[in-house]
């Protein structure tokens, strides 16, 4: 197994337009009149748009899709079966590189672009979507949200072990009155001087039992409403955290999702992230770089499906000739890799915009929403074409199926990028 080496993302994105070393990157167009103009314009984008990976980028993509295949192939249906975690499996991903690949090298991550995070949160997807979660989680909610927003000795103290895969990490927004509307968190953390009594419930958190770093959002102000709302890291084994049953759940069931409980835990004040009210910002900013790591593993799911699929195709007969051969079955498939496609390169634009610098909240909304509508229909589609045997567990399609229903959901349901969307597109 090939691991991913420290700051590989020196030269990884260059051919889509990105380049590590600079932050001007290719933001600003080259302006003159008329003609030469014209010129310039095209020249500056035929240099943005080449559609070819680095080999930077297909050394990550090969490295995760032999992980896939080989770490977690094997077992997966039974994992699925028992709720099993993939402990084993995710302390592998840390030790390859994965669990923290976009923190700097100086903070033990492997310092690579949000493009290669992508193209590995797709091949692992393919497989295992509960194991890609628990990933997605570490990388784009936990170590982003410390490395960018943390001070230097959180990042030392928290996000250095995070980003080896040492341990993980969980994000706690998701509360039992506080879904969709984040604003209306009943968790208090009140300022008691040099510390904050936290107090309240989080539902529905990924890595609830296994992570031994939570990052919490809480309310220490209610007359400031949303700027009212604090950051807090709380270790996991602090007097007063309780942790609830795991979640029998429709899909995802390897993930080990937890409600969390708080009673009077007492948590530093040098746990906070940013500034006092900074919580919910903190909150958004983070969830609209989280929805890249979903969209991906979206697209992942979908791909799985289709690669099955196309593979079913080829084998099974019905009426004299492989299925592949009727329209109804070659429709199908036409659909579901030209929706996969369009689902990519989108993940992949909100991925390069990231990387640049630049507003990406609009391109990784519209990633997350087509990439996990585009899972749910592929999935569904998986299934019909493998008729009767899509229904039974040894063919993989029905968990994907089912896998792909929460990416409808979490990091902001369809419902939600579509008000996200549409409130952008309505400024233009």
């Amino acid at each position: 197994m090939v691991q991913l080496k420290k700051n590989m993302g020196s030269g990884v994105g260059k051919r889509w337009g990105y380049n590590h070393n600079t932050s001007q990157n290719y933001a600003k167009k080259p302006t003159q009149n008329t003609h030469s103009k014209n010129l310039l314009n095209l020249a500056y984008f035929c240099s943005l748009m080449q559609f070819e990976l680095t080999e930077e980028h297909l050394a990550v993509q090969q490295a995760a899709r032999d992980f896939a295949q080989t770490e977690l192939l094997p077992g997966v249906i039974e994992r699925d079966e028992h709720q099993k975690f993939p402990a084993e499996q995710v302390k592998k991903l840390g030790e390859l590189g994965f669990m923290g690949m976009m923190v700097d090298p100086k903070y033990g991550g492997s310092g690579m672009d949000t493009i290669s995070y992508v193209l590995a949160m797709e091949e692992i997807s393919k497989v295992d979507a509960s194991c890609s979660v628990v990933m997605s989680v570490n990388n784009s909610l936990v170590c982003w949200g410390l490395e960018t927003f943390g001070n230097e000795e959180q990042k030392q103290k928290y996000l250095v072990p995070l980003a080896k895969g040492e341990i993980i990490g969980a994000f706690l927004l998701s509360e039992p009155e506080a879904g969709s509307d984040a604003t209306s968190q009943r968790t208090t953390a009140e300022d008691k001087g040099d510390h904050y009594l936290l107090n309240g419930t989080k539902n529905w958190i990924t890595n609830g039992n296994s992570a031994s770093v939570y990052l919490v959002m809480a309310q220490t102000d209610a007359a400031k409403g949303h700027k009212g709302i604090n950051a807090l890291i709380v270790e996991k084994n602090s007097p007063g955290v309780t942790v609830g049953k795991k979640e029998d759940k429709l899909g995802i069931r390897g993930s080990d999702t937890h409600s969390i409980m708080f009673q009077d835990v007492k948590v530093p004040k040098e746990n906070r992230i940013g500034e006092d009210g900074f919580g919910f910002k903190f909150a958004m900013k983070t969830l609209t770089g989280g929805r890249i790591g979903i969209a991906a593993q979206a697209l992942g799911i979908a791909s799985g499906a289709y690669e099955l699929s196309l593979k079913y195709s080829k084998e099974r007969k019905a009426f004299g000739t492989e299925i592949m051969n009727h329209q109804a079955i070659a429709f199908k498939l036409a659909d579901m890799a030209t929706e996969i496609e369009a689902a990519r390169l989108l993940c992949l634009k909100a991925a390069w915009l990231k990387d640049q610098h630049l507003d990406y909240g609009r391109a990784s909304s519209m990633a997350k929403l087509f990439s996990s509508e585009t899972a749910m229909k592929t999935a569904v589609e998986a299934v019909q074409i493998h008729g009767g045997y899509g229904y039974v567990k040894e063919y993989h399609v029905e968990r994907l199926m089912r896998d792909a229903k929460i990416t409808q959901i979490y990091e902001g349901t369809s419902e939600v990028q579509r008000v996200v969307i549409s409130r952008d597109v309505l400024k233009d």
